[in-house]
C-alpha cells in the first residue's frame, strides 16, 4: 500500500483519502456506510468542512468510536475571530471529538497572517496552544494566494486543485510543498466530474510522491473503484492511462470551468457552476442525463444574465465567466435541435 506523509506534520496516511462534501447529499445511513467502508479498507485520512452542511455531523456519528485510529481535517470560512471560535466549537461537537488534527481556513481570499489585523491567524495559534487543533493548513483555489501560504512558513499544509490537468505552474507549487515540507493535500482530482477515468486520475497522484488526494465519493461503486488501487495501483507506466490523459489533456485544459462554485449564487437564478462547462458535461458522460426538461430549462436560464460580470469577479481561475455561459447555451441549443450530434 502506497502512502504519503503530509510534510512537517508527521501524519502518514494511505495515499487514498476521503473527501466528504458529497456525503452530505446521501442519507446519514449510507454515509456511515461508506465511511465505514472505506476506514475498513485502511483509509484513515476524512477531509471536511463547516461548510459543508451536514458532512460533519455524519462523520461524527459514524467514526466517532475509532477518533484515535483515524486523521480529520476540517475548515472554516469565517472572517472574524468570534466566527472562528464558533465555527471551531460546532465543528467539535459534530465531529464528536476535542481536537482536529488540521483545521484550515477554507479558500480565504488571502493569506491570513499574524499581525495583518483580522486575528484570524492569532485565533488559530490560540485553538492550538489550548489542544484544539494539531496544525494549521489552507485551502485556495487562487495560486498567489496558495504559493503565499506556502512561503510565508505559517501553514503546515497547503489543499489546492490537483488533477491530470495541472499547468505547469500548479506541478511547481506541488514541488514547492515537497522543497518547504508543507503537507500537499490534492482537491478536485477528478476536476468535477470532467474527468471519468479514476484510474488514469490516481495513477497520475502516485507520480506526486507527496501529493494525498482526497477523492470526493457518494456512491459505493466510486468508493470501491479507488479502494481496489491501493492493492493495485495504476501506474503512469501503462500506455492505455498515459493516452487517456493526453487525450483529456487536448480536449479540456486551459479556459474551462472547474465547478468550485465561487460565483455562486447568481443574483439572476443562473446555475452558473452547471452551466458553463455544460459542453464539456454533456460530451463526457450519458447525454442523456443532460437532455431533460429540467436540464434545458436550467441552461435556458442563462437568458436572465443580468451582466452584473459578479461571477467574472469572484471566479478564482479569472475566467469571462459570461463569455463561457454564452457559448455553453449556444453549444446545448444546437445539440438539443439535432445540429449538433454529440
Amino acid at each position: 500500500m502506497q502512502t504519503v506523509t503530509l510534510g512537517r506534520t508527521g501524519i502518514t496516511v494511505s495515499k487514498n483519502a476521503f473527501g466528504c462534501l458529497p456525503i452530505q447529499r446521501v442519507s446519514p445511513e449510507y454515509a456511515g456506510k461508506l465511511l465505514r467502508r472505506a476506514f475498513d479498507a485502511g483509509v484513515t485520512f476524512f477531509d471536511t468542512a463547516r461548510a459543508y452542511s451536514d458532512s460533519e455531523e455524519k462523520i461524527g456519528l459514524a467514526l466517532s468510536d475509532v477518533r484515535s485510529k483515524i486523521f480529520l481535517a476540517t475548515k472554516t470560512m469565517s472572517t472574524t475571530v468570534e466566527g472562528f471560535w464558533e465555527q471551531l466549537h460546532t465543528s467539535l461537537r459534530l465531529l464528536k471529538t476535542d481536537y482536529i488534527d488540521i483545521y484550515q481556513f477554507h479558500n480565504p481570499s488571502f493569506c491570513p497572517k499574524p499581525g495583518d489585523g483580522t486575528g484570524l491567524y492569532e485565533a488559530m495559534q490560540e485553538a492550538k496552544a489550548q489542544g484544539k487543533i494539531r496544525f494549521i493548513g489552507l485551502t485556495n483555489h487562487r495560486l498567489n494566494v496558495a504559493e503565499e501560504a506556502v512561503r510565508s512558513g505559517l501553514y503546515d499544509t497547503l489543499q489546492f486543485p490537483f488533477c491530470y490537468l495541472a499547468s505547469e505552474k500548479d506541478i511547481a507549487l506541488v514541488n514547492l510543498c515537497r522543497e518547504s515540507n508543507v503537507g500537499f493535500i490534492s482537491m478536485k482530482g477528478l476536476s468535477g466530474g470532467l474527468l471519468t477515468n479514476s484510474a488514469a486520475a490516481y495513477a497520475w497522484q502516485a507520480s506526486f510522491e507527496n501529493a494525498l488526494p482526497i477523492w470526493g465519493v457518494q456512491k459505493e461503486e466510486e468508493l470501491e473503484e479507488f479502494l481496489s488501487y491501493m492493492e493495485n495501483p495504476p501506474s503512469m507506466d501503462d500506455p492505455e492511462l498515459r493516452a487517456v490523459i493526453e487525450k483529456d489533456r487536448e480536449e479540456l485544459i486551459g479556459n474551462f470551468c472547474r465547478a468550485c462554485g465561487y460565483c455562486m449564487p447568481c443574483p439572476a437564478g443562473i446555475v452558473i457552476n452547471q452551466c458553463a462547462r455544460m459542453s464539456q458535461l454533456i460530451r463526457r458522460s450519458p447525454s442523456q442525463n443532460w437532455l431533460t426538461p429540467e436540464s434545458q430549462a436550467m441552461m435556458e436560464k442563462i437568458e436572465d444574465c443580468l451582466n452584473c460580470g459578479q461571477c467574472k469577479r469572484k471566479c478564482p481561475y479569472g475566467l469571462d465567466t459570461p463569455t463561457l455561459l454564452r457559448q455553453n447555451l449556444e453549444d446545448y441549443r444546437n445539440i438539443v435541435s439535432g445540429k449538433v450530434s454529440v
